[in-house]
């Protein structure tokens, strides 16, 4: 990661508040990078960028914080404001391709199994489904 490419994140990231010496969170980010860049197991992570526990746990926390969010956000808006985004490239495909039976393990024949599928959610407006999660 460059030096522009963190400056540009670093106040995002949390600071330490209390426990034991955090690793420097730039190394950490290039790790999580690394792994999601080449696809290897989090255990093949070269030993530069700290223990791959490590690095993982700190990559699920901030992907269940939505620290991962808050950056994308802020790059987006950032390439927006200078021209770089072209909106007219983008597009949300909801189609699916049915495959062939075999695929998902049918064995061929017709007899039903006495399982049902399980119920599916509807597409709806984020903001109806979010205020709907707080009513629980």
């Amino acid at each position: 990661m460059t030096d522009f490419g963190y400056a540009r994140i670093e106040d995002l990231l949390p600071t330490q508040e209390r426990g034991g010496k955090w690793n420097n969170h730039r190394i950490v980010l290039n790790g999580i990078f690394w792994v999601l860049n080449s696809g290897a197991h989090w255990r093949d992570m070269p030993e530069r960028y700290g223990k791959w526990e490590t690095i993982y746990g700190r990559y699920r926390r901030w992907v269940r914080e939505g620290l991962f969010d808050r950056i994308l956000q802020r790059l987006h808006l950032a390439l927006d404001a200078y021209g770089r985004i072209d909106w007219s490239v983008f597009d949300v495909d909801g189609s699916n391709v049915r495959a062939h039976r075999v695929a998902g393990g049918a064995s061929g024949s017709s007899k039903k199994t006495g399982r049902t599928s399980h119920p599916t959610t509807p597409w709806d407006d984020p903001a109806e489904a979010l205020a709907r999660s707080f009513i629980l």
